[in-house]
């Protein structure tokens, strides 16, 4: 459009010149000036392309789609194996039964459970003698005392069989440093009263009875029912007939009356559902270890003295050991919380440092390897199970 204008104008430029000089000669009178002429006309197209170039919007220039960068995978990193002890036997492996790495890992450091190193010895109580010791697994009455007042000052506190099964399962919280006194076989009452209502009154300790449940004596029922009443004695299943320990050989008719027979008299003489077998004569097998399990039982202590437990740590064994042929491997079996070890009540002093001391390499190994486990719980459990729990104040 803007050229068109310019060459008409040039056109009508010319045109006028030609016809002047054509023209007779009269006098001068003012004529176009061509070059004033076309100057003005480039000056007009020159303005109307300014304006015209104005009014056309900017067309941007071109540019290459931002591509993102593809999101950071995380490695999770190779998890430590398990505390080990140069304390316990060569033949004796700490062994673990949470098969769930996650649940263990949050259970272990959910700050409202027991602190990692928690430890707690069990110590059978058999047979107390306020004379000479002239039986097997006979204790002195003073040496007891004794025994327990150590176990005090070096921290310890006792607990009930149950708050062992909640710290065994889910590392429930408890004392750092637990003990559980476990006396076997039916007693008087008068045994309890002088033996251990003492530490009951002085330090709120209570203590385990193994009971053996056969029904000949209406007396020892009646006066174990005034204590259980009181709460401060927990009774615990011992058998029945007792005399015969369990294991794969015996028969089912025997199990049941042994497992379940325990589990009904309890009941119905304690109130209270027993949460654990104290196998007679520490006998156990594949076969009672099941049958147990069926009747609802959640722990089962041998006569074993291989050291103390912690949340998934039990020290055991798969082979026998003719240093120590009473022995009863417990690998076999397959369930660690059925077959958990206890030391003799003669034998449990000298090893109170060494528990001690476990619980304090336990709980530096745990923190040595607490930002690896973390990690790996963020990255590979948190999804499906959720952050670790803050601590509930």
């Amino acid at each position: 459009m803007i050229l068109k204008k310019f060459r008409l104008i040039l056109l009508l430029g010319l045109l006028g010149v030609l016809l002047a000089a054509c023209q007779p000669s009269i006098p001068p009178k003012p004529t176009l000036d061509a070059a004033k002429i076309a100057a003005e006309a480039l000056a007009t197209i020159q303005t109307e392309y300014t304006q015209t170039a104005a009014a056309i919007p900017a067309t941007p220039l071109p540019t290459e789609t931002p591509i993102p960068s593809p999101t950071a995978i995380r490695t999770p990193p190779a998890l430590p194996g398990i505390y080990q002890s140069p304390v316990l036997s060569a033949l004796d492996t700490p062994r673990t039964y949470v098969s769930d790495t996650c649940e263990y890992l949050k259970a272990k450091w959910d700050p409202n459970n027991s602190t990692p190193g928690t430890v707690v010895m069990v110590i059978m109580i058999h047979s107390i003698t306020s004379g000479t010791v002239d039986k097997p697994y006979q204790i002195n009455a003073a040496d007891l005392r004794q025994l327990v007042e150590n176990l005090h000052e070096q921290g310890f506190e006792a607990i009930r069989t149950e708050q062992l099964a909640d710290f065994l399962e889910s590392n429930a919280k408890i004392p750092a440093r637990s003990v559980l006194l476990l006396v076997d076989d039916r007693h008087y009452a008068e045994y309890f009263n002088t033996h251990f209502r003492p530490f009951y009154e002085k330090y709120g300790w209570s203590v385990t009875n193994a009971y053996i449940s056969k029904d000949e004596r209406p007396d020892l029922w009646d006066q174990n029912a005034a204590l259980a009443a009181e709460g401060w004695v927990d009774y615990q299943a011992h058998g029945v007939i007792h005399n015969t320990p369990m294991s794969d050989n015996s028969s089912d008719e025997y199990l049941v009356g042994e497992l379940q027979g325990s589990v009904l008299a309890i009941q119905e003489h304690y109130g209270n559902t027993p949460v654990a077998i104290i196998w007679p004569g520490g006998g156990f097998g594949l076969r009672p270890v099941q049958k147990a399990r069926e009747f609802g039982y959640r722990l089962g202590f041998t006569t074993n003295p291989r050291g103390p437990v912690m949340f998934n740590w039990i020290p055991q064994t798969d082979a026998k050991d003719e240093q120590r042929p009473y022995f009863i491997p417990e690998g076999p079996v397959g369930d660690p919380l059925m077959t958990l070890p206890r030391y003799t009540d003669t034998g449990a002093g000298s090893h109170i440092d060494e528990v001690r001391i476990m619980g304090k390499e336990a709980a530096a190994y745990a923190e040595q390897n607490k930002a690896i486990e973390l990690e790996y719980y963020d990255i590979i459990c948190t999804p499906s199970y959720g952050a670790i729990p803050t601590l509930v104040p």
